[in-house]
């Protein structure tokens, strides 16, 4: 059973740039697909991106798409979320979740997800 623990997040101004890590123990993510989703305050949680097991196809929400990259490392067993241009309505924790899947399958619903990190609050704000 895989383990994922999120960090990176902070305080950032609007515009400026973060990078999240999803680290996992228990079992290796090259075997896994792992999306990251977010909480806003009050909101409910929303899809973010997503990449396969192979690291070779991505996916992003509308409001992320050209501004997030999701990557992986399978060396460090860590997924990483590149932030750029961020907004003040960026603002959220942010989760890291993961489901095997050995096909290349994702999912944009957080339901279809069986591992959950902890999250990793992003505040973007002046």
């Amino acid at each position: 059973q895989v383990q994922l623990v999120e960090s990176g997040g902070g305080v950032v101004q609007p515009g400026g740039s973060l990078r999240l890590s999803c680290a996992a123990s228990g079992g290796t993510l090259r075997s896994y697909t792992v999306a990251w989703f977010r909480q806003p305050p009050g909101k409910e949680r929303e899809f973010v991106a997503a990449i396969t097991w192979s690291g070779t196809r991505t996916f992003y929400g509308d409001s992320v798409q050209d501004r997030f990259s999701i990557s992986k490392d399978d060396a460090e067993n860590t997924v990483f979320l590149q932030m750029n241009s961020l907004k003040p309505e960026d603002t959220a924790v942010y989760y890291c979740a993961a489901r095997y899947s050995q096909y290349g399958a994702w999912w944009r619903r957080d339901t279809d997800y069986n591992y959950w990190g902890q999250g990793t609050q992003v505040t973007v704000s002046s």
